[in-house]
């Protein structure tokens, strides 16, 4: 079955750039198709209109609409990671002329936030043992880019970086 909801990012005029830099981070990646505006249109003709790219299969569309409105740390886009490499690269690409955040949360250099979270991470808070929860809770609070093995010692009580 196809993809049936599409999510939209809206930029001022940097969908294609940004379309671009995130086909180059993930594999199974490829910008679709690009729209550009008409005659008439409410931005110069043959500008950017939209782009239509894929990450990691998954469809998006860049529409370029103005500055009227900017990206909020209300929407993210979580990167589940395999490994602590995986992390390690997801991080460092697209905090790059970005911003690194608290607990495993970052923006990128066009203001979109992302959540880069590594495999693990959901048995640690889900434990039935709630000093364990609390431990991990409390070490991951003091990250900004997230270490499971980290997390764990530390629901382990093991003393952490």
């Amino acid at each position: 079955m196809s993809q049936r909801i599409t999510t939209n990012l809206w930029f001022d005029t940097e969908a294609e750039e940004a379309a671009e830099h995130y086909t180059s981070i993930f594999d199974n990646s490829r910008v679709v198709s690009v729209a550009r505006y008409p005659e008439g249109a409410p931005r110069p003709a043959g500008q950017v209109m939209t782009v239509e790219f894929e990450l990691d299969g998954q469809r998006f569309i860049g529409i370029n609409g103005g500055p009227e409105f900017k990206f909020t740390e209300a929407v993210s886009l979580q990167i589940d990671c395999e490994t602590q490499d995986q992390v390690d690269y997801y991080w460092e690409k697209l905090s790059e002329d970005g911003e690194e955040g608290p607990c495993g949360w970052l923006k990128d250099r066009y203001g979109l936030s992302w959540q880069v979270t590594p495999r693990g991470m959901g048995e640690l808070f889900a434990d039935a043992d709630l000093e364990r929860r609390r431990r991990a809770m409390e070490a991951m609070l003091k990250m900004r880019k997230l270490d499971v093995e980290e997390l764990r010692r530390a629901a382990d009580g093991a003393a952490v970086a």
